[in-house]
């Protein structure tokens, strides 16, 4: 067994999975490419890239294929070759949502990222804001709905009078897919309407206008790390939607480290991050955002369990000015998974 082990930690078989099909495959597809890149400078470590699609599992462009659980191995027509370590770099359905992490726990094969319970609560929004809540972790003001009706219609409107104005979400989605600003009564069901068309909930929360700031969590040889914060800047006039995101057009800015926050706003926010990786059972990495807002409040508003990891994403940005490398994050992560699997 000692022979096996060492000679897996040799030559890692590991399967970087990306695209599933949902509104954010495209940049699925960029977070692999940077993932891959990286990758490529371990010697230790081989790369098979399986993109998902709506026909099924693609390799090398064309070949059709799929991994049996049973025996851990990648299967083509030509081929078969076991897995030792899965990376999923899927944004959204079904990388985030905790199903392909299900399928892998079956298969007994490592992989990166948290596991199907800790990727399910945080995809909600409904039920990531109930842990929130129940951590004593601040987030701001919210009702949520499960259904379109005349009687959570009002209940809308009564926020939007209380709170001068809403962000309705779906409760299932992310980078800002499904989600909508509103600053007239009038757009309320509308915006209710449009939601319901991505999630089974709606979330509706008051809207503020902060400052978005965000922090890297990541384990590095079995210790948690987290950064210190940094803020994207969308123009003032501007919603941080999915194409302000990763859009080549996009004018939003960022600082790998946030200007003009205070020692406690930092401490704050790293308790908070520390708190909810660990009580909900985190893995690996994830980016936590939050809320800052004019008057000094600090609100966490997400917690991503795969963030992107484009040319221009935070979470590896954040992460080396932290003072670590992401290759030897990814190498910690696979070595550590790989050996204790085959203790």
């Amino acid at each position: 067994m000692q022979q096996q082990s060492t000679q897996q930690l040799d030559s890692i078989h590991t399967l970087l999975i990306f695209g599933g099909g949902s509104s954010e495959h495209e940049i699925s597809q960029i977070s692999a490419n940077f993932i891959k890149s990286n990758l490529d400078t371990l010697p230790n470590v081989h790369v098979s890239m399986v993109e998902i699609t709506q026909s099924g599992w693609i390799i090398n462009g064309n070949s059709e294929c799929y991994l049996d659980i049973h025996s851990q191995e990648l299967v083509t027509d030509t081929l078969r070759k076991h897995v030792d370590y899965v990376i999923p770099c899927i944004h959204g359905y079904p990388g985030e949502t905790g199903d392909i992490q299900s399928l892998l726990e079956l298969a007994k094969i490592p992989y990166l990222g948290c596991g199907p319970q800790a990727s399910t609560l945080s995809f909600n929004k409904i039920s990531s804001k109930l842990w929130y809540d129940a951590l004593g972790v601040a987030n701001t003001p919210y009702l949520f709905i499960s259904e379109l009706n005349q009687d959570n219609v009002a209940k809308a409107h009564e926020a939007f009078s209380k709170w001068g104005g809403l962000f309705v979400k779906a409760a299932c989605q992310g980078s800002s897919v499904g989600c909508y600003p509103v600053t007239k009564g009038s757009d309320i069901e509308h915006a209710i309407e449009q939601a319901f068309g991505y999630s089974d909930q709606v979330l509706i929360e008051k809207m503020i206008k902060p400052r978005e700031i965000e922090l890297a969590a990541y384990e590095l040889d079995g210790e948690l790390k987290v950064s210190f914060p940094g803020e994207v800047k969308a123009p003032s006039d501007t919603f941080y939607s999915y194409d302000e995101k990763y859009s080549a057009d996009s004018h939003s800015t960022t600082d790998i480290r946030a200007q003009d926050i205070t020692e406690q706003q930092v401490q704050l926010m790293q308790s908070y991050t520390r708190t909810v990786f660990k009580q909900m059972k985190l893995k690996d990495l994830s980016r936590v955002d939050f809320f800052l807002t004019e008057e000094g409040d600090v609100y966490l508003n997400e917690v991503n369990t795969f963030p992107g990891m484009t040319p221009i994403s935070m979470f590896p940005k954040m992460l080396e000015a932290n003072g670590d490398s992401f290759p030897e994050f990814l190498n910690s992560a696979i070595v550590s998974a790989v050996k204790s699997t085959t203790k």
